[in-house]
């Protein structure tokens, strides 16, 4: 199935229309019950004095108020897990961290307070009014500042048509460092592993495939015979049989040599046991535990007990298919790739077997020759010592400890966890970890 690995910036328009489906609930209940609020207000002549009775706007308003933290609360833990709310529902754009992953909480409330910095000014003004009874001339202090506030807002929303670098954020994107992206028209990064993607997104160019033969003793070969070396025949004798190539045994079998055969059988095996010749009659053959492939190279003519006259067949390449060169490396253990993390400022950083990361980390009793990796963090959002890190070949276990503005794990596939504290999880390479408002990737060089 075909994905679209393109990262497209969510429009100017795109943000405003889901900035304007988000706000409009809340809007509608503040002006409601505000509205019906004032309009039980109740003015009496007492003692030259006017009294206003306030009790309507206070009850009503004091609904609207509540109603419209609890709809703001709502959205504000959805986006932050998620990147979604009603408004980026509706457009198909999702705020993520600088990273692609979910926003957080943290960045999501000031890209809010940016944005609706001249509203709650109004809503400041709204309570001085109350507090101070300037009903006669609440229309003129409130109807200005809910106009400044509204446009501010628009203003901030579609800043990023002013942005630089590709519209790629605003004004309060900068401010909390996060991006809005276009998943109807791109890739939805929350879900399909950050900024960078998962391992699978990249294209592999892969070798052809090429047919080998297995070099796992044991595999079927084609029989074929092989040629030998012609022996003197004596008197009463049988011409030796020829030798079949047979497929070679799991364990080789001994050798045992015959000095006193009158021609030994130049055998030229392919890939199996050298064959031993039958011992002598006037000599008891030895068993000799097998030493050295050195002991299957045909003899030379004239030595060893052969007679002159008789010719000995040049040796073949394919005689010496017994002595098997040592591959560097063969046999040894597997290469383990090195481990290796990049902090969300760039930073990268090769793990040592026991690493532990905070603002100024220092180990317990039986950690003092720990890694330790400090992290800057002017926000104060990383504890002192806030992860332990053990590398485990595939992977590394993270633990939590006990830090106060805890952890998670989000995975390749874009599921966020967060972690127990005190409790190791085993995060795989292509998975990124929050710690307090920071993070780093896990990758392997």
């Amino acid at each position: 199935m075909a994905v679209n690995l393109q990262l497209v910036p969510a429009a100017a328009g795109k943000r405003l229309g889901a900035a304007v489906i988000d706000w409009l609930p809340g809007v509608a209940v503040l002006v409601v019950t505000f509205a019906i609020g004032f309009a039980g207000i109740t003015r009496t002549r007492s003692g030259g004095f006017i009294v206003y009775d306030t009790s309507s706007l206070v009850l009503f308003g004091g609904i609207g108020l509540g109603l419209t933290l609890a709809y703001l609360f709502v959205v504000l833990g959805l986006e932050a897990r998620s990147g979604k709310t009603p408004g980026n529902l509706a457009m198909g754009i999702r705020s993520a961290d600088q990273d692609g992953y979910a926003p957080g909480a943290g960045a999501v409330f000031l890209r809010g307070l940016i944005t609706g910095a001249g509203i709650l000014l109004a809503l400041l003004a709204a309570v001085l009014v109350v507090v101070f009874k300037w009903f006669d001339a609440a229309l003129f202090i409130l109807g200005p500042l809910l106009l400044v506030g509204a446009a501010w807002a628009v203003l901030v929303v579609v800043s990023n048509r002013w942005d630089k670098n590709g519209g790629l954020r605003g004004w309060n994107d900068t401010a909390a460092k996060t991006l809005v992206f276009d998943v109807k028209a791109g890739r939805d990064p929350i879900t399909t592993g950050g900024i960078q993607g998962p391992y699978s997104f990249a294209p592999l160019d892969l070798p052809p495939v090429q047919q080998v033969l297995s070099p796992v003793a044991g595999v079927k070969a084609p029989q074929t015979a092989a040629p030998q070396a012609a022996a003197p025949q004596t008197p009463g004798s049988q011409p030796p049989a020829p030798v079949l190539q047979t497929p070679p045994p799991a364990v080789p079998a001994p050798y045992n040599p015959a000095p006193a055969a009158p021609a030994p059988q130049v055998n030229r095996p392919q890939a199996s046991a050298p064959q031993a010749p039958a011992p002598s009659a006037t000599m008891p053959s030895q068993t000799m535990p097998y030493t050295s492939p050195a002991s299957f190279a045909p003899p030379a003519a004239g030595s060893q007990g052969v007679p002159p006259g008789h010719r000995v067949p040049s040796q073949h390449v394919d005689d010496d298919v017994e002595r098997t060169q040592v591959r560097p490396g063969a046999g040894g253990p597997a290469q383990v790739a090195v481990l290796r993390i990049r902090l969300d400022d760039g930073r990268d950083f090769q793990l040592d077997r026991s690493v532990l990361v905070g603002r100024n980390p220092v180990g317990q009793s039986g950690e003092q020759h720990a890694q330790l990796l400090a992290v800057d963090d002017p926000g104060r959002s990383i504890s002192k010592t806030h992860l332990h890190l053990l590398t485990d070949g595939a992977g590394i276990w993270v633990t939590d400890r006990q830090s106060t503005n805890g952890s998670a794990v989000t995975t390749p596939d874009g599921l966020r966890t967060p972690l127990v504290p005190g409790v190791p999880t085993f995060v795989t390479p292509g998975s990124s970890v929050h710690f307090g408002d920071r993070t780093f990737y896990l990758g392997q060089a």
